[in-house]
């Protein structure tokens, strides 16, 4: 173990790693020019690279490589529940896609769209594609374009068109065990998935409620003529025409929803959802037994995709396990650079500086999002957004006594339903590109993503549905540090 990290050490990582972050994603080239442009347009190596730069700090403060490396190393294991349910949901999304069980969601979802009501039901259409993918951004990329189009027919505002896909597909994302963000907020808080869902119902439930509320009241009020409903009738056609539709396929998501009430573990849970979804497969479907590999494998692609229309293909090209790995990759990376700042103390150096502003388990809970929606802006990804406050303040909730999913839920109101509308963000950079519209116009419209870290505060303010470890708990978790830290130093000594 070396000596203690200064902060003025620590914050020249931060900003390292920021840059590194900035510049793989190409944000850096937007805001200054050719001379910082990058091509990649992704984080994986940015984060290798920050997290070599941190692991070289380190080492020159006396820090040897074999504790850095057992940090890596207990920082995944602690994350590796999450990534083998990511594989799993991977399977579940090829298998789900391949027996129709996505196209009929989406083909009923299509069904509820009425001009009246365009904004509500575009919301909702949102939600439930990304309820059923596990993808905001594929539900915005494909069933949002459709939406855009139907919504300059009515003659509405094409911004608020924007701001009601957008609420409606991160509400969905976030309450989707399929998506990636939604399993590593719980892995970063020492949580279950099933856990954190339910926790976060308390926030995103009323948020969803005032969200449609006020596109309710702002599709009554804005004038407009009759809708073009072709392109939802020709998309519904063309799921009918590569697909056997029928309400039996809408059983395996009331698995998931029964799996979710009745605290079925995860993993059994998921699988027993793939294996429901290929019986129906082989019936309506036609799916023969041997074909089934290469669904779970490598996920749903139409045997001749010229012939299907375009947005079907864009929506349903995916899943699979192998669909899932640069998810897992990237997880790993970012592991790899939390578990050298957590292990090597730079965390708890930026902890002790942000807890001077906390006092107690409010001042905690409110500080924690006001540093996710930092992060957020500084990082300008989602995904840092909930690993570094997640890694930052665990240990400190445990030691408020306050549960996990207390943690995890903050780090999802803060952290993804924020990032679409920061304009700078990857997230908001891509709503903005999919449906043609600037962030800055339709962030105001989002309503649930403005509203939802608020309703989050309220809650850590009053103390409303906050959960409490119990003295069992906290001797558990008591326990688990110091066995990490004996097994920290039995691998120094080795």
């Amino acid at each position: 173990m070396g000596k203690k990290i200064p902060l003025w050490q620590v914050l020249i990582v931060l900003l390292f790693a920021i840059l590194c972050f900035t510049h793989g994603s190409g944000v850096l080239g937007r805001a200054f020019g050719d001379a910082f442009a990058c091509s990649y347009g992704e984080l994986h190596i940015p984060l290798v690279v920050a997290a070599v730069f941190a692991a070289i700090v380190a080492a020159l403060n006396g820090w040897k490589w074999s504790f850095i490396e057992n940090g890596i190393v207990a920082c995944i294991n602690r994350a590796m529940a999450a990534l083998l349910i990511l594989m799993t949901v991977g399977i579940l999304m090829g298998a789900w896609i391949a027996a129709g069980v996505v196209p009929a969601m989406i083909y009923y979802g299509l069904a509820i769209l009425k001009p009246s009501i365009f904004l509500i039901a575009a919301c909702l259409l949102c939600f439930i594609c990304a309820m059923a993918t596990g993808s905001s951004w594929t539900t915005v990329g494909t069933i949002g374009v459709a939406l855009v189009g139907i919504g300059t027919a009515l003659g509405l505002n094409i911004a608020m068109c924007g701001g009601a896909m957008v609420a409606g597909a991160y509400a969905g994302d976030k309450m989707s065990p399929m998506s990636d963000t939604t399993n590593l907020s719980p892995a970063m808080a020492g949580t279950d998935l099933f856990t954190h869902i339910k926790h976060m119902m308390w926030t995103v439930t009323p948020s969803f409620i005032i969200a449609l509320i006020v596109y309710g009241i702002m599709g009554f009020m804005s004038s407009g003529g009759e809708a073009d409903m072709s392109m939802a009738a020709e998309l519904q056609a063309s799921i009918k025409e590569c697909f056997d539709i029928n309400l039996a396929l809408l059983i395996p998501p009331c698995i998931v929803i029964a799996m979710v009430i009745f605290k079925i573990p995860a993993l059994p849970g998921l699988f027993g959802g793939i294996a429901v979804a290929m019986v129906l497969g082989s019936i309506f479907q036609g799916i023969h037994l041997g074909d089934w590999y290469g669904y779970l494998h490598y996920g749903f692609a139409f045997a001749d995709p010229d012939a299907v229309d375009p947005f079907l293909v864009d929506l349903l090209t995916r899943g699979g396990l192998d669909g899932m790995m640069w998810t897992i990759s990237m997880g790993f990376a970012a592991l790899a650079f939390g578990g050298i700042m957590e292990a090597t103390g730079m965390l708890e150096t930026l902890v002790d500086v942000m807890s001077r502003l906390a006092k107690g388990a409010k001042g905690l809970m409110l500080t924690t999002i006001v540093t996710t929606i930092l992060t957020l802006m500084i990082c300008c990804d989602q995904y840092m957004a909930l690993l570094l406050p997640g890694a930052m303040f665990r240990e400190k909730f445990e030691d408020m006594r306050l549960a996990p999913e207390n943690l995890s839920r903050i780090l999802e109101d803060a952290g993804t339903v924020v990032s679409p509308i920061i304009p700078w963000t990857t997230c908001a950079m891509t709503m903005s590109s999919f449906m043609g519209i600037p962030a800055i116009s339709y962030a105001p419209y989002a309503i649930l993503c403005w509203v939802n870290p608020f309703v989050s505060a309220f809650y850590a303010i009053t103390g409303i549905s906050v959960h409490k470890l119990s003295d069992e708990e906290y001797e558990r978790i008591l326990a688990n540090r110091e066995k990490t830290r004996q097994e920290a130093l039995e691998a120094l000594k080795a």
